[in-house]
């Protein structure tokens, strides 16, 4: 269980659709399609209705402080199943990296690496009072492309499961380029809340609007005025 899971759900029944892909930047093919993710008749950049029109706005105010940028859209509406399959493939590439072999992980092995893959992914619960937030249709992550359609560097990868995925990770950092990092999530941040969004504490690309975590990060901050999702998992 997640803090964000207590908020209940009242779905609201507005549709999925498809993201005007001419507005934003896009990776294609999509990252995780090209692993084989089991996406089905919808794909990745899909989102709910209002969720798009509040991305549309969030590209408005980047134009407006910076002419010709775009945001560039990684992933959004994801199945369970795909959440599923990119657990597991988290899971043995994590494995993999540690130059470890699953068959003979000790328990103690077994249980950091799923806490790290944890860390970044949501349990791929099909409970509909647990539901991961893409599959809700309501989160989106996303970064940004400069004007000469360059992805700016944020310092780290979208999915890279360390501390550097953290959003304030470079704020007191003595990295060289730590400013620039820190600068570009903030910039990406403030776009993404003036149109409504909310940011995952732990990952500087994951926003959401209408979901549990989007509802319980509102009322963390504004306890006088509690709202509910609106949006559970799609199917």
């Amino acid at each position: 269980m997640r803090p964000y899971h207590q908020i209940p759900i009242f779905e609201c029944g507005e549709p999925l659709m498809e993201i005007p892909l001419e507005l934003f930047a896009v990776e294609s093919p999509h990252p995780y399609k090209k692993l084989g993710a089991p996406y089905g008749e919808h794909s990745p950049y899909y989102l709910r209705q209002s969720v798009i029109k509040n991305l549309i706005q969030a590209q408005n105010y980047l134009n407006f402080l910076h002419p010709n940028w775009r945001i560039q859209i990684f992933d959004g509406y994801r199945p369970v199943g795909v959440q599923q399959f990119m657990v597991d493939y988290s899971f043995a590439q994590a494995v993999q990296e540690r130059g470890l072999s699953e068959a003979v992980l000790s328990p103690n092995q077994r249980q950091a690496i799923w806490e790290a893959v944890y860390e970044i992914w949501a349990v791929p619960s099909l409970d509909k009072k647990t539901p991961p937030p893409h599959s809700t249709g309501a989160a989106v992550d996303v970064t940004l492309v400069d004007d000469v359609g360059q992805i700016v560097n944020m310092g780290a990868p979208i999915d890279e499961m360390s501390e550097r995925s953290h959003p304030d990770y470079y704020a007191n950092s003595n990295h060289t380029n730590a400013q620039h990092y820190h600068l570009h999530r903030q910039l990406l941040r403030d776009v993404m809340l003036k149109a409504g969004f909310q940011r995952n504490p732990k990952e500087w690309w994951h926003f959401s609007l209408g979901d549990q975590m989007w509802a319980w990060l509102n009322n963390q901050s504004n306890p006088a005025n509690i709202v509910t999702a609106r949006y559970g998992r799609f199917v």
